[in-house]
């Protein structure tokens, strides 16, 4: 949240970027990736859940006004000119669709990115989370295994990053994207 108190200049088209993916696949650091080479506001759904709900229980109750509240924020900061990049897992089509009606809306560049990661790298990188306890997803392999039959796959346009490897190509595609 500390990012909202200085948020980048405006600009006249702003963009939205949807960051979708299960738990440890790389969301987060694809997400900080892009907004060190464009001024993004990055909205990252378990830092939002910490803040609005110190002892989260993730019911659907929960979820639904989290998600109530970051809708609102992003058609805020678009209605400003700012870029936003949601980091959430948007694991339904049925979520996403109302990101893509807000960009519509807006009439801001709509940027989609699927990140994914082989599941041994994940299960790896979750116990390392948990044995670390720096990040701020609670997440661990349990959940990953319980999320993946979930997702969806995205019916629009959109990047697919396996954070695995060199990231550089998709993020110079979708700065590209973003700049025209």
């Amino acid at each position: 949240m500390a990012g909202l108190s200085q948020l980048p200049e405006p600009v006249v088209r702003p963009a939205l970027v949807v960051i979708s993916g299960l738990p440890g696949t790389g969301k987060s650091y694809f997400g900080q990736r892009l907004a060190r080479r464009w001024p993004f506001v990055v909205l990252e759904s378990d830092a939002l859940r910490r803040t609005l709900y110190p002892s989260p229980d993730y019911s659907p109750q929960e979820s639904w006004r989290l998600f109530k509240a970051v809708h609102l924020l992003i058609e805020r900061l678009l209605e400003k000119g700012v870029s936003v990049i949601l980091d959430a897992t948007n694991l339904a089509e049925r979520h996403r669709e109302y990101l893509y009606s807000i960009a519509e809306r807006r009439d801001v560049r709509l940027v989609l990115v699927r990140v994914e990661a082989p599941p041994e790298v994940v299960r790896q990188r979750l116990k390392a989370r948990v044995e670390t306890a720096q990040a701020n997803s609670e997440a661990d392999w349990g959940v990953y295994r319980k999320m993946r039959p979930s997702l969806e796959r995205i019916s629009r346009k959109h990047y697919a990053v396996d954070t695995s490897r060199d990231i550089t190509p998709v993020l110079d595609k979708i700065i590209r994207e973003v700049r025209k």
